[in-house]
């Protein structure tokens, strides 16, 4: 399999948000041809950045893509790839800077959707994708659409992927079976500790409680700002903005994740620990949360080598985050956006193109090994670009071992998530920058070492209150309740 594709686990393990399992190639599908060979007029080239580690077969992946999509629409494509770490901050200097470009990837954590749609970075698309795309608007749930709007518009094309959020607890089964552990009654935090009590009194070796500095307790909330204090309830009806430090589900939380720390259920470097990674791989945990996904138990069985379990930790909820993980928007700068829609049209119902741009040239980098299923060769180390970034995840192909019916499983899980109640409304925080800069240099000070149990939140918690208020936590809540007041008035 290709793991390195796995993006949706890993970085819902480390974000709180979920993308996707990897997939690939495929068989000619001319069943979404938009154009063909016989126009006489020249072909389009159309620039594409997107975002993965360049990988040095792209040209030779390319020259076959752009003899398809030339038949198909008169267009060819020159896709540019820039690696993770570099992606938001180049991307950002060349969109300002009026770099040719025609599509370009976005999410709600690279080169930010939202931002860049308000700084006038995208073309709307709701008339393209009435007249270009409607071969996107039938496959993708409305609820992708829907939660991709910013003021009302569409800028951007959601990947056909995993759509609701769900936690999970996780275990090693290794140690689930040794000492005979009943995770069905793990629903909660404080359920867990009969558990991580276990596991502290006969593993001094195991960590019982894998967290890092970017952990939160799963609240029963819709942040209006990812990871910053202040959201609606998941089952609010009056849509009322609370500072979630004053609410008595996290103080709950709180006293809980101390008395785990003070227990040593959790890593004393928890706070400043960046990524649980390497403990996951030594197999010396029992559990984390993370976001799931259908079949995400065999994955990350397969990546860490041992037997991973999970159980739900909360509910299946489609929020604004988990809508735009994977986007493709067309540039504003694009001369060519219709044909711009066309391509993204053709990417997101055509099964061979799709699978083409995603595990490249069959019998190279890949071979058929079932009418549906693909395994890789060799070669395929030289074109591995990630899955989720480039469109309809549900068109690839089954990696070798997957069941047959694993999108179904997919459609399944989408189908029975919840819509947030800010499904939709993207918070403007034009007129209170100054304030948000504040509010999260006090989060930096006092977030991780609260959030991970590593202080008494009865000594902090005020501490911390006392300076989100003084920085202008008060005055973003007034502004956000104005704004969430307009957006309910407007949606009746």
């Amino acid at each position: 399999m290709k793991m390195k594709k796995s993006f949706t686990i890993m970085l819902a393990t480390l974000m709180a948000c979920t993308l996707t399992l990897s997939a690939c190639g495929g068989n000619k599908d001319n069943s979404a041809s938009n154009g063909g060979s016989g126009s006489a007029e020249k072909p389009v080239e159309l620039i594409w950045y997107t975002i993965g580690a360049p990988q040095k077969d792209t040209d030779l992946v390319l020259a076959e893509v752009n003899k398809y999509t030339k038949e198909k629409i008169n267009a060819t494509v020159k896709m540019k790839m820039i690696d993770y770490g570099d992606y938001s901050q180049k991307m950002q200097v060349m969109a300002a800077s009026g770099e040719p470009m025609d599509i370009l990837f976005t999410s709600s954590w690279a080169f930010d959707y939202v931002q860049n749609a308000r700084k006038g970075a995208f073309t709307p698309i709701d008339d393209l994708l009435t007249k270009q795309g409607k071969g996107i608007t039938e496959t993708l749930d409305p609820a992708f659409l829907e939660g991709s709007k910013v003021d009302g518009k569409n800028y951007g094309v959601p990947a056909n992927k995993e759509l609701p959020a769900l936690e999970v607890w996780r275990f090693n089964k290794e140690l689930v079976d040794k000492y005979k552990l009943d995770i069905s009654g793990v629903k909660s935090l404080e359920s867990a500790e009969p558990l991580l009590k276990t596991i502290k009194e006969n593993e001094p070796n195991v960590t019982p409680f894998a967290i890092n500095k970017d952990y939160v307790p799963l609240m029963p909330f819709d942040y209006l700002i990812e990871k910053m204090p202040m959201a609606v309830k998941l089952d609010t009806t009056d849509y009322k903005v609370l500072n979630m430090l004053e609410t008595p589900e996290l103080k709950a939380s709180l006293a809980t994740m101390h008395k785990y720390y003070k227990a040593g259920y959790v890593s004393p470097e928890a706070a400043t620990t960046t990524s649980t990674d390497d403990l996951i791989k030594t197999g010396k945990w029992l559990t984390d949360r993370a976001s799931t996904q259908p079949l995400a138990d065999n994955q990350w069985s397969a990546s860490y080598g041992y037997p991973v379990v999970s159980t739900p930790a909360g509910d299946s909820i489609v929020f604004n985050w988990s809508v735009m993980g994977s986007m493709q928007a067309i540039s504003a700068n694009s001369k060519n956006p219709e044909k711009a829609m066309e391509f993204l049209n053709l990417l997101n119902t055509d099964k061979y193109l799709r699978n083409l741009l995603d595990s490249g040239i069959e019998k190279v980098h890949y071979e058929k090994v079932g009418d549906n299923m693909m395994k890789n060769l060799a070669e395929s180390k030289n074109y591995d670009i990630p899955t989720f970034s480039i469109g309809n995840v549900l068109l690839t192909y089954l990696n070798e071992g997957d069941p047959e019916n694993k999108w179904d499983e997919f459609k399944t899980f989408n189908d029975a998530g919840k819509n947030a109640p800010l499904l939709g409304f993207n918070f403007d925080t034009s007129k209170i920058t100054n304030e948000v800069a504040a509010v999260m240099n006090v989060k930096e000070e006092f977030w991780s070492s609260l959030m991970t149990g590593t202080v008494d939140p009865d000594v902090y918690l005020p501490k911390a209150m006392e300076k989100f208020k003084a920085a202008g936590l008060d005055k973003i809540m007034v502004e956000a309740q104005t704004q969430v007041d307009a957006w309910v008035a407007s949606k009746k």
